[in-house]
This record gives C-alpha cells, sequence and structure tokens, in this order.
C-alpha cells in the first residue's frame, strides 16, 4: 500500500516536471532561433537521457563479489534503453493521440531529421552488435569500434546543427506553447529565468525518475524477478519511460517533430556512446537475451525507418502500435528463456 502510494507521488513530480521542463525549452529553442529537430533531438533527448545514462556506469563500477553479474546488468541496461525507447515509448505517445487522431492519422514529424536520426541509430546499433561477437583478445578490433561509435555521434550533431538555419527558414523554428511557467510568478522571460526553469524542470524529473526506480526495483524483489531481467526490462522502463512523457506533451499539442525527436534522438545518443563505454568498460559479450533485445530493436527501428521514407503524408499511429507489439514479443520471449533456463 505505501509502496503504491510512493509509485504515485513519483508518476505526479514527473508529470509535473515534464510540463515545466518542456515549457522552458521550447522557450529557449524559439529565444536562440534553432530547429524544433535541433531542440528535440538534442536539447530534449540528451538533457532527459544523460541522467540515467548512469545506470550501467553504476552498476559495472559497483564491482565487487558480484562484479561479473553487475557487468551483466550494465550490459542489460545499456541495450535496453535504446529496445524500450524504439518500441514502448513510440507506442504510448501514439496511443496518446489515439483517440484524436485515429488509428490511420497521421503523424508529421520533420523527415529528414527523422530519417537522420534512424540512419545513425541503425549505423550505430549495426556496429554494437557486431562487436559483441569480437572477443576481448582482440582489443584493438574493439576499442576501434568505440571510437567509431563516439565519431558517430559527433558526425550526427554536427549535421543536426548544421542543417538547422534551413529548417527554421522552411517554417519548422521551435515556437513556445503560452507563457514562460516562471513569468506567472512576475519573472521576466529572459535566458537566465529560462535556464532556471529548465533547470528546476530537470531536477524534479530526476528526483521522480529516481523514485519511481526505487518504487520499481522494490516491487521486483517482492515479485523474485532476476537481476538480469530487471536489468533489460524493468529498468529501462524506471528510467527512460517517465522522462519520455515529454513526447506525450508535445505530440498532444501538434508538435510532431518535437516529440518525435525527444525519443529517436535519445536512441542515436544511447545507441552510439553508451555501447562505447560498454565495450570500454564491460566483457560485452553475447548471451540468448541481449542478442534477441538487439535484433528486436534494430527490427522495430527497421520497421519505423521503412515507413518514414515510404509514407509522403507522414507517419500513421497504427505504425507506432506496431513498435508496441514488437516490445510484447519481446517480453514474451524473455519470459520463456527465463522459464526454459
Amino acid at each position: 500500500m505505501v509502496l503504491g502510494f510512493e509509485l504515485l507521488i513519483a508518476l505526479l513530480i514527473i508529470l509535473v516536471a515534464a510540463e515545466i521542463f518542456t515549457n522552458a525549452l521550447e522557450h529557449l529553442g524559439e529565444r536562440l532561433g534553432i530547429s524544433e529537430g535541433v531542440t528535440g533531438s538534442l536539447f530534449a533527448a540528451v538533457g532527459t537521457a544523460l541522467p540515467e545514462s548512469t545506470v550501467p556506469v553504476v552498476a559495472v563500477i559497483a564491482g565487487g563479489a558480484n562484479a561479473e553479474l553487475n557487468a551483466e546488468i550494465g550490459v542489460g541496461a545499456i541495450l535496453g534503453a535504446p529496445l524500450m525507447l524504439s518500441t514502448l515509448s513510440l507506442c504510448v505517445m501514439a496511443l496518446s493521440v489515439l483517440a484524436r487522431r485515429g488509428l490511420d492519422g497521421h503523424l508529421r514529424p520533420e523527415r529528414t531529421g527523422l530519417q537522420r536520426d534512424l540512419l545513425f541509430f541503425l549505423a550505430a546499433f549495426a556496429m554494437a552488435f557486431v562487436a559483441l561477437f569480437i572477443p576481448p583478445e582482440l582489443a584493438t578490433v574493439r576499442a576501434g569500434l568505440a571510437v567509431a561509435l563516439v565519431l558517430n555521434y559527433f558526425v550526427y550533431v554536427m549535421m543536426t546543427l548544421r542543417v538547422s538555419a534551413q529548417l527554421v527558414e522552411n517554417g519548422h523554428g521551435t515556437e513556445a506553447h503560452g507563457l514562460l511557467f516562471l513569468q506567472k510568478i512576475g519573472l521576466p522571460q529572459n535566458m537566465p529565468v529560462i535556464v532556471a526553469q529548465m533547470a528546476l524542470g530537470l531536477v524534479l524529473l530526476i528526483a521522480g525518475a529516481k523514485g519511481f526506480v526505487y518504487c520499481v526495483e522494490h516491487l521486483s524483489a517482492i515479485l523474485g524477478i532476476s537481476p538480469l531481467l530487471l536489468a533489460l526490462l524493468i529498468v529501462p522502463i524506471a528510467t527512460e519511460l517517465p522522462e519520455k512523457v515529454n513526447s506525450v506533451i508535445w505530440i498532444r499539442r501538434g508538435k510532431d517533430t518535437l516529440a518525435f525527436g525527444n525519443i529517436t534522438g535519445a536512441m542515436v545518443f544511447q545507441g552510439s556512446l553508451l555501447p562505447a563505454l560498454g565495450l570500454a568498460i564491460t566483457p560485452w559479450r553475447p548471451t540468448p537475451e541481449v542478442v534477441a533485445g538487439v535484433l528486436i530493436t534494430y527490427g522495430a527501428a527497421l520497421w519505423l525507418y521503412w515507413h518514414a521514407r515510404r509514407e509522403s503524408g507522414g507517419l500513421r499511429v497504427w505504425h507506432l502500435l506496431v513498435n508496441g507489439a514488437i516490445y510484447v514479443g519481446y517480453v514474451g520471449t524473455m519470459i520463456a528463456l527465463v522459464i526454459a533456463g
């Protein structure tokens, strides 16, 4: 009973924090004169994904008597985040506008930016997958792939920034939705106040997510869920999904580019830099659970990329519901592996 109440409080904090953060971010993007692609795929995606990216690092650094298990948990957390983003997060975002837009309704993110995000993610995750099968003895090859993953993200950032000005000219500039919240209590609308509100939203978002993680971990202990299953399934949902409330808020306001960029930009960030980190500090070896997770993530991203290129009128709501069904299929596979093992 107490755990359920704490979980509800954590979710309420997350919802309030997401409103504060997205409001400030919109005003920041508008003031800087940057495109929605930069605001969503870089600022929002990295801002919300970076704090939770410490989960696998902490798991590995913990070491001690359970060093090998902690390393497995670290790998699971690294690969579980893109899995959740490419499937469940996109599905939840689509479900939030299902009643309004309908099953066959259009979703219209800026196409070139969405395709760029997905292409860079697919390239990064392919390298991360290949690296799973390279033995630790070939340290030079593994190091080369780690460097390539970092460079992949660097090039992605440069390309996203480079096209920003043209996108703004074409009508894809970031526009704020309403007044800055801190303006409503008498503060001016200037850069220090915008940054202060953004920092406040991010701090509350982290606090709410941490509380959510605490409740989920205790719930998993009560239910007797294994650490590896926790790392691959529960932790990514607990750490990533709450912070993607930003995307739900944006897509319900018709800001599809910001909504998608918040998720696909995080996919590139966590699909490039975190696997590079995994190669450096974990054994990074294949297990049935990990291989299944990577393949399903890749399939979900390919599905989205194919329809992003194919649909001239934009993606459809049902396309993202398929991504959710893919996640359900993965959960079923994981449960079957646990039972078989």
